[in-house]
C-alpha cells in the first residue's frame, strides 16, 4: 500500500464526471487499499478516486461519531438520493466542511440532512446505505467528486470569491497540482 497524492482544485481530472467501475480488478483493489491509506493519513473522512488522479466512479469513507463508534467503507459505482434541503443560510459553526482537494480552509455550505446511496463492495454486493448529519454530509461530498463537482463549487457567491483569492495566492486553479499526505503539510 502507498499514499498517494491528493489533486488540487485546478486539475481536470477534479472537473470532469468519473467513469463506471465495469469490473473489480485486481489493480481496483489495490487503488482502494491505497486510497484508504491516504485518506487516513491526510486525515480525511472520505476520498475518491478523482481525488487521486483516477478517474473512476468510486470512494472511501471513515467518521468516528461521538460516541466512538468506527463507520467505514467503500462505495463503487453508488448512486445517491437525498431528501430536500432546508431553506435557508449554512450555519458556519455546524454545516462548514472541508476537502482534501482544497486543503486547509473550510466555508460553510448547506447539505441535505438525509440521503439514501446504493452501489457495490469490493467483492460486488449490493451496498445500501441510509444515513442523515455528518454521514450524509460525507457521502454527498464525495459523490460530487465522481461527477465532477468540488464543494467549493457550491458556495455563496461571496465564499466563491474567497477560494479564487485563496487559489490564485497558492498557485491552484490550474492542471497538475497536488499534494502528499506525511510529506506535504496542508491539512494542518
Amino acid at each position: 500500500m502507498a499514499v498517494l497524492p491528493i489533486r488540487i482544485m485546478g486539475d481536470p481530472v477534479l472537473h470532469s464526471p468519473a467513469s463506471v467501475v465495469e469490473e473489480v480488478t485486481d489493480e481496483v483493489r489495490a487503488l482502494i487499499a491505497d486510497m484508504f491509506e491516504t485518506m487516513d493519513a491526510a486525515p480525511g473522512v472520505g476520498l475518491a478516486a478523482p481525488q487521486v488522479g483516477i478517474p473512476l466512479r468510486l470512494y472511501t469513507y471513515s467518521y468516528v461519531d461521538d460516541d466512538d463508534r468506527p463507520w467505514r467503507g467503500v462505495l463503487i459505482n453508488p448512486v445517491l438520493w437525498m431528501a430536500p434541503l432546508e431553506p435557508g443560510d449554512p450555519d458556519p459553526d455546524l454545516e462548514s466542511e472541508g476537502c482534501l482537494s482544497f486543503p486547509g480552509e473550510r466555508f460553510p455550505l448547506r447539505r441535505s440532512e438525509r440521503v439514501l446511496v446504493s452501489g457495490t463492495d469490493l467483492d460486488g454486493a449490493d451496498v445500501r446505505i441510509e444515513v442523515d448529519g455528518w454521514r450524509a454530509r460525507i457521502m454527498q461530498h464525495e459523490f460530487d467528486h465522481l461527477d465532477g463537482i468540488l464543494y467549493v463549487d457550491r458556495l455563496s457567491d461571496g465564499d466563491w470569491k474567497t477560494v479564487q483569492k485563496i487559489a490564485r495566492k497558492r498557485g491552484w486553479g490550474r492542471a497538475g497540482v497536488s499534494w502528499t499526505p506525511g510529506i506535504d503539510d496542508l491539512e494542518g
